[in-house]
């Protein structure tokens, strides 16, 4: 390995180390309450340091923001095998929950986080959440044009399938469900999805 290559290598684990730090605490403190210079202490290295890689504490949330939604573009990306959309979507359905628990910090910083909004919708930072919601759309209208959902906007239903999906998932993983017994609380999640399902089946 060259001088160059090695240079490289180290400047891409030092800003992996950065965004991971960073992502640990926003998770445990929020993203307010979180400075560079806490960053920089829980890395052991100076402030200055974190300046070399990113301009301020919002860049690197967008930078953790993007890399989530990657992942979770990825973890959808078998879904395209499935041939019926109105399958494909019941799936989506499933995986959005594999998803949450399988990778909680990354669902907390995509959809649960308070988080720097200082950027409008055509900005580089918010493409890969924006791929992400424009699947859903399009297979909404997929699923009308084999003659589910007729005389309903796409628009509005692709909301109402995602927030009842986030509200169900966002209750199980901030802990939430205490109101029903522990032995209860799996066995509710599994059987609300189930029962969405089906009211999804007569719309």
């Amino acid at each position: 390995m060259g001088v160059k290559e090695r240079k490289e290598r180290d400047r891409q684990e030092m800003r992996d180390t950065i965004l991971q730090s960073a992502h640990q605490l926003f998770v445990d403190k929020g993203f307010d309450d979180v400075s560079i210079r806490n960053i920089a202490e829980a890395i052991e290295y100076s402030p200055a340091t974190i300046y070399l890689y990113f301009k301020d504490k919002n860049e690197i949330f967008y930078a953790l923001h993007m890399e989530a939604f990657k992942i979770f573009n990825e973890y959808m990306f078998t879904l395209a095998e499935i041939q019926d959309p109105f399958m494909r979507l019941m799936k989506m359905g499933e995986r959005y929950m594999e998803f949450t628990f399988k990778f909680p910090k990354y669902y907390d910083i995509m959809f649960i986080m308070q988080a720097p909004m200082n950027c409008d919708i055509n900005s580089e930072e918010w493409k890969m959440g924006e791929a992400a919601h424009c699947q859903l759309e399009n297979l909404v209208k997929e699923c009308q044009d084999t003659g589910h959902f007729t005389g309903k906007d796409y628009k509005t239903l692709s909301f109402l399938i995602w927030s009842t999906m986030h509200g169900m998932c966002s209750l199980a993983l901030r802990d939430r469900m205490k109101i029903y017994v522990e032995e209860e609380r799996s066995k509710m999640l599994e059987k609300s999805f189930t029962m969405f399902k089906q009211i999804l089946e007569t719309i």
